[in-house]
């Protein structure tokens, strides 16, 4: 068992210093993007946000939507039904709204998620005049330069999309919280500048020619996941999809361990029926990393145990923990720089990132056994049944 051990640690260490120089490779290009003049691009553009439900910060999340630096846009919030309890809030800040700001009824969802729904009802019922489609999440508090970087590379024609990726700060000090911002935190780095980049439905601009000509909205008509059939369309297409670092989004987060659970094992079934390249990979590289922690404490218990020598084994371990532990501090000196204005609180979490990611991996694996033994998932209180990516149930609440 200890040479099984040793080729592990041999692996976990490998792989764990590939990781911290790919999250200096991160940190560089995301310090490249900063720096860059986001120029003169100013097309027409739609601003489209999904809500259903009551969330904290919401109506501070909406307000933020309407307070962008780019001059030439408008804001469509879509709801399925006007009785939705956040309805009252979508109309308080239309009223208010220093842009042009829009509610689009939806109606109920047949065969498909009820934010895929949502989004198709309101691209079909858009003016022609907009050239370029962004989408938006309610949970999100994007800063004002926001909407301009993430629309400016779209004037190269060679770009198919430009996407972005959600930063979690836990509202509260629950561990619940804690352990969901620190599990989302990783997918952050997996976007990259020459990776193959997915994306992400919360921040994803899109040329409508595009968008239209790759066939988006006959995805969605069956799919539970707007921003994984958007990427499978571009990548068909074969157009590119370009991460923008610079536009991260702070989404603030509560829960307790139902949430957390909820929140995550949903993530990795949709993205084990969408993206199965990606969850084999992901599932893996956990699985792996989870063995080599649970059998080197098993050999270093046995040794103590056994009165043996063990300083040999817990130093490999205390290895593998410390890349880690440097990929993660990568990770949040970058995010503090292109988050200043959160710099403060995303530093008092820093721990989250840090202390916690060991434990993070045996979460992941939860969520991997979990999308193995079924296809059913919750999402904002509907329950659907995921039985391809082609085919959606939608069972009720």
């Amino acid at each position: 068992m200890e040479d099984l051990f040793y080729f592990l640690a041999v692996v976990q260490i490998a792989v764990g210093a590939y990781l911290i120089w790919q999250g200096w490779q991160w940190l560089e290009y995301a310090r490249r993007r900063m720096r860059t003049d986001p120029g003169f691009h100013a097309p027409r553009v739609a601003v489209l946000c999904p809500c259903k439900g009551l969330e904290p910060g919401l109506e501070r999340n909406l307000v933020s939507l309407t307070e962008f630096n780019h001059q030439n846009y408008e804001v469509y919030f879509i709801l399925a039904s006007e009785s939705d309890p956040a309805a009252a809030i979508v109309k308080r800040v239309i009223s208010s709204s220093h842009v042009k700001a829009h509610l689009i009824v939806a109606g109920q969802p047949e065969g498909c998620g009820e934010k895929v729904n949502n989004l198709r009802v309101g691209v079909e019922q858009l003016p022609e005049e907009f050239e370029v489609l962004v989408f938006a999440d309610s949970d999100g508090h994007p800063g004002k330069g926001w909407l301009q970087r993430l629309t400016a590379p779209l004037g190269n024609d060679r770009v198919g999309a430009t996407t972005t990726m959600r930063w979690l700060i836990a509202n509260r000090g629950n561990l619940a919280s804690a352990l969901l911002a620190a599990w989302n935190a990783p997918i952050v780095t997996m976007l990259s500048e020459n990776g193959k980049n997915f994306c992400w439905g919360g921040g994803t601009a899109i040329r409508r020619s595009v968008f239209e000509g790759i066939g988006v909205v006959d995805e969605w008509r069956t799919s539970v996941s707007d921003d994984y059939s958007m990427t499978n369309a571009l990548e068909r297409a074969g157009r590119s999809i370009l991460f923008v670092p610079e536009c991260l989004t702070v989404s603030f987060v509560e829960t307790d361990f139902s949430g957390l659970l909820e929140f995550t094992n949903r993530q990795i079934l949709i993205t084990r029926v969408y993206a199965q390249k990606i969850w084999r990979a992901a599932a893996v590289t956990h699985l792996l990393y989870c063995v080599t922690v649970v059998l080197g404490l098993a050999l270093m218990i046995g040794d103590l145990i056994g009165e043996r020598p063990a300083l040999h084994i817990a130093a490999l371990m205390i290895f593998i923990l410390l890349l880690s532990a440097i990929r993660a501090s990568l990770r949040v000196v970058a995010v503090t720089e292109i988050l200043p204005a959160s710099r403060a609180q995303i530093m008092n979490q820093a721990w989250v990132n840090i202390a916690l990611l060991a434990a993070i991996p045996f979460l992941y694996l939860v969520n991997f056994t979990h999308s193995l033994i079924t296809r059913k998932i919750r999402w904002r209180n509907i329950q659907y049944e995921l039985i391809s990516a082609n085919q959606t149930r939608v069972i009720g609440n």
